[in-house]
């Protein structure tokens, strides 16, 4: 069962919950970088491939909610695995949680960079110009995290305000010019078929989609990260993770559907760095098509800060539990933060963006598409976890064999196949390769290989943890 840690009590409301649920997913950014390939496979689909996407996701979250009332431990997937399964399991679902959320930082960093000179005009920047201001975007943002929960849950307030209003204004503003009196010529009208993902009756494509769409969902499960910090611990940050997958399928879909619908699927598909990026214009007008580009840089700042968050507070909870340095159990005597977990986050951050801004772009770019094996792998395994700490209870009822039972395990078994499918997928979807593996599979091979390594050296150094049941 969880401990007290010293972190800051009843600091978030579940509306903060929620906030830092739906903005881990970074919303604009996700549709404007995903929705032009998953246009190119499915077309006018695309808004039923985000239907059907939020399935896994809900169930994982329906997993996420029975844990966290057992056991509201910011260490989430460790602890619970730990309870549930066993100490090694727990450990390397806790790596796996840290190492996402550490992959994930250089392409925030960089978008949030990139974003920001375009913001100002400055549409052709250097690529050292780039890195020193995503760099400055880390620390500004760990620095943010530093002083307390409080704050980090103001600054996630005004940034995901901001950007769910103008994605909001868009999707209405260019629904009105599809049904005006002169829509554009690309333009179509909404059709019932569009949010069928199978109507196309290809399943190649359906899973290439489904590939590309289910990961736009992920980074909810931060709102269960501060658990311990909330206001009614056992309950509210587990809701919270089943509504912000809920608002998040409604985004997704208004956003989708207005964009499909005033471009068309070629547009979108032949703008596959930012499908929004061709509309915007045509939609808003040239003098406020740049609240798109605001859009996707406080989305990639919300994100940034909500990946710092998690990823400090699993260190945290591992301390504690005596799986990691004790270092790591340092809480800051005044904002009540992890004061040396968020730090090195941070640190480790920057220097894994350093690292590969220096080697290649396509590194860079083969690290994000690492992210869906890693994320696949700790998400089923909490699916796993759930089931098996609830093992004694399934058949008590047929409502909790389903929401505790059946539910968990459909969840983790999609995400098992879909960490399958990530890691055979076709060569050409990988930029690099890496002694003659595809680079996604390779990195992430080698961050799980470096988690078992240190695992062992951990079991070696603290064998208590190791030794417990």
């Amino acid at each position: 069962m969880s401990v007290d840690k010293g972190l800051k009590k009843d600091a978030i409301s579940f509306l903060s919950n929620v906030t830092f649920g739906i903005s881990s997913t970074s919303p604009a950014y996700s549709v404007a970088a995903s929705l032009g390939p998953i246009a190119a496979v499915v077309g006018y689909g695309s808004a039923g491939i985000m239907l059907i996407a939020f399935v896994p996701m809900l169930f994982v979250a329906v997993a996420f909610y029975h844990l966290n009332r057992a056991d509201p431990d910011c260490g989430t997937t460790f602890s619970w695995a730990r309870r549930a399964i066993g100490p090694r399991s727990g450990w390397l679902g806790g790596w796996s949680v840290i190492v996402a959320n550490i992959l994930v930082m250089p392409s925030l960093a960089d978008i949030a960079g990139r974003y920001s000179f375009q913001l100002v005009g400055i549409g052709d920047p250097s690529a050292v110009a780039v890195g020193a201001l995503g760099i400055v975007w880390i620390l500004v943002i760990t620095a943010i995290c530093y002083m307390g929960i409080a704050l980090s849950a103001r600054t996630q307030h005004i940034l995901l305000g901001a950007e769910l209003v103008i994605l909001l204004v868009f999707a209405v503003l260019a629904l009105i010019q599809v049904y005006g009196a002169n829509p554009p010529a690309e333009a179509h009208a909404v059709a019932r078929t569009w949010f069928d993902p199978f109507h196309q009756g290809d399943f190649n494509k359906f899973a290439e989609a489904m590939v590309l769409a289910v990961f736009l969902y992920w980074g909810w499960d931060s709102c269960l990260s501060v658990n311990e910090e909330s206001k009614d611990p056992h309950t509210a940050p587990g809701y919270a993770a089943v509504v912000s997958t809920i608002v998040l399928v409604g985004i997704y879909v208004l956003v989708v559907v207005a964009a499909v619908a005033v471009g068309g699927p070629d547009l979108l598909a032949a703008n596959k760095d930012d499908a929004l990026a061709p509309i915007g214009q045509g939609v808003l007008g040239i003098q406020f098509s740049k609240i798109l580009i605001f859009a996707v840089l406080s989305s990639a700042l919300a994100s940034t800060q909500t990946s710092i968050l998690p990823a400090a507070r699993m260190a945290l909870s591992m301390a504690h539990a005596g799986a990691i340095p004790v270092r790591f159990r340092h809480i800051h005597t005044r904002h009540l933060s992890p004061g040396f977990a968020t730090l090195t986050m941070g640190a480790v951050s920057t220097v894994w963006y350093l690292g590969l801004t220096w080697l290649s772009q396509d590194i860079l770019t083969d690290s994000i598409a690492a992210l869906g094996l890693v994320i696949s792998f700790y998400y089923g395994l909490t699916g796993l976890a759930c089931v098996a700490l609830y093992r004694s209870e399934l058949f008590e009822s047929i409502g909790g064999f389903i929401s505790k039972g059946l539910i968990p395990a459909a969840g983790s078994l999609m995400m098992f196949l879909l960490l399958f499918k990530v890691a055979f997928a076709p060569g050409e979807a990988s930029q690099t390769t890496i002694l003659g593996v595809g680079g996604p599979v390779a990195i992430a091979a080698l961050a799980m290989a470096t988690g078992v390594a240190l695992m062992l050296a951990a079991q070696h150094r603290m064998p208590r943890f190791f030794r417990a049941s």
